[in-house]
């Protein structure tokens, strides 16, 4: 199975079946053992849980952190191991590198070489050290991915299948508005961090802007911080180039702290046919979250249809993200799905946003004197 980037085919669905949408990537058939590199919330809260789920062995799980490496792994029933050589050392494993990009390298220099391995977002600290990752995969063979899992929540595999059908025409509008309240508290490692929005949490919406619509030829962009807390960056916006036919603005707010009642969290994406709307549940409210939806008015359709959806972002994506690294360590995918070269132009169009963050706006002109 392979990804494309997507445009309208206009296949004629003025009806179509709504539970007929994709939306789980297959599975492997015989999935290799998973070793885990990281003891961390996102572990407990996402990968876990969806490798249970998909019925994927894990191996165990190292961290830095020994008793807290303990303390997961026997809650998950797996071995903790005592030294990242120990956990490199697992013959066969798929490598999850659930770490902060910092501990990266390390890792992706200890397993074997022609190793299989899945990283965490963000693919490095910046651009060079993304492109460090970059050349120590190709000089070491690794197959690596990046984990820009929202690609394969439900929600979203199901949005590009709708978009594949022609649905929804050519997509010639994406809009995110996020007004949230988000508890950075449960990263510690983000403290001092010099980058946060972009890199941390927006970097999967760029992402997934790109398996949509492809490259940007640009990005304006602005992120800061908020007076209430010390975290670098908690808001952002962003308008994506792409020429005269395609609009794409983000509208990101963590701060909104108000109640729930006016909080928001979706996409918007509208066609020359047809329109989607999407609710991203799992940050509101996070890590609980609520409900995914996706709601689609289709080409010759006359009004909005919900789409009944399987699983959620948090952890069903991980599910896809994992499933597509297994098959095609099988060869029963073609394709690497955010392979490290493509998450490093994802990595190059956060740079960019930053970059735009740091150069001064055009002024506007002055009232003439009189």
């Amino acid at each position: 199975m392979t990804e494309t980037r997507l445009t309208g085919t206009r296949e004629g669905n003025a009806h179509f079946d709504p539970a007929s949408l994709q939306q789980w990537w297959p599975k492997p058939s015989r999935p290799r053992p998973i070793v885990i590199f990281g003891a961390g919330s996102i572990v407990s809260d996402a990968h876990f849980p969806a490798y249970r789920k998909a019925g994927f062995p894990v191996a165990g799980l190292y961290d830095p952190d020994l008793e807290k490496a303990r303390e997961t792994a026997a809650r998950w029933g797996v071995e903790a191991y005592a030294s990242v050589e120990d956990a490199a050392a697992v013959e066969g494993a798929i490598f999850d590198l659930a770490t902060p990009p910092a501990a990266h390298a390390r890792i992706l220099s200890a397993i074997p070489e022609g190793s299989y391995a899945l990283i965490q977002k963000p693919m490095g600290a910046d651009l060079d050290a993304a492109t460090e990752i970059l050349d120590l995969c190709r000089k070491r063979k690794l197959h690596a991915a990046v984990n820009f899992q929202l690609r394969f929540a439900p929600m979203m595999l199901a949005l590009k299948d709708a978009i594949r059908r022609g649905l929804l025409g050519d997509v010639v509008d994406f809009d995110a508005h996020l007004a949230l309240a988000t508890p950075w508290g449960l990263w510690p490692f983000l403290k001092g961090l010099p980058r946060i929005e972009i890199a941390m949490h927006s970097i999967h919406y760029l992402d997934l802007v790109r398996s949509l619509l492809g490259d940007p030829q640009g990005v304006h962009a602005k992120t800061i911080g908020h007076p209430n807390h010390d975290v670098a960056q908690t808001r952002t916006s962003a308008i994506l180039d792409y020429g005269d036919s395609v609009r794409c603005a983000l509208s990101i707010n963590h701060d909104h702290d108000f109640g729930r009642k006016f909080q928001a969290c979706e996409f918007r994406i509208c066609g020359t046919k047809g329109a989607a709307t999407v609710k991203l549940g799992v940050n509101l409210d996070y890590p609980e979250g609520e409900p995914d939806e996706l709601w689609i008015h289709p080409e010759g359709g006359d009004g909005w249809v919900e789409i009944p959806l399987e699983g959620t972002w948090f952890p069903d994506a991980f599910i896809g993200r994992m499933a597509n690294l297994q098959r095609f360590a099988s060869g029963e995918d073609e394709t690497l799905v955010g392979a490290v070269d493509d998450a490093w132009r994802t990595m190059a169009l956060v740079e960019a946003a930053y970059q735009s963050s740091a150069q001064p706006a055009t002024p506007v002109r002055a009232l003439p004197e009189t």
